[in-house]
């Protein structure tokens, strides 16, 4: 008996494969090497157009972070209400990946501390389905 998924991946592209622990998917160039994220048809160093796929790290340091405090305007505002949640830049050595965090506390955040890759209900479908996007949550030690 086959069973229907109870979530999703909001951007299947974003990931590696559709298992819940998957990595994130950039592009690097051939040509001067740069990484991107997401993943993108030329380079946006040296314009070159052969990019390959490539799985990028689940770990990585916080580069710079805020805290969204605010309700997002129309059509983007739901009628749930709002929850304040951590936004950051996250160095993952070949790219810096602008992310979700778990951590809605800036108090609670420092640059440079160790970051992995998780993820996080983005909204619920209509049918139940849970709809999950990458985030980055604190992590002990330095990342590897």
């Amino acid at each position: 008996m086959t069973t229907t998924p109870t979530w999703r991946h909001v951007d299947a592209a974003l990931f590696e494969s559709d298992d819940p622990n998957s990595a994130l998917v950039g592009a690097k160039c051939t040509g001067c090497g740069t990484v991107t994220f997401p993943v993108q048809a030329s380079c946006p160093r040296c314009s070159g157009s052969a990019m390959n796929t490539t799985t990028l790290p689940q770990v990585g340091t916080l580069w710079s972070y805020t805290v969204q405090s605010f309700a997002p305007k129309t059509p983007f505002r739901t009628t749930e209400p709002f929850v304040p949640f951590g936004v950051g830049y996250v160095d993952l050595g070949e790219v810096i990946v602008e992310s979700r965090l778990t951590v809605a506390d800036a108090d609670a955040l420092t640059i440079g501390m160790p970051l992995r890759l998780t993820t996080i209900v983005n909204h619920i479908d209509e049918d139940g389905t849970e709809v999950r996007t990458f985030a980055f949550e604190p992590t002990e030690g330095e990342p590897s």
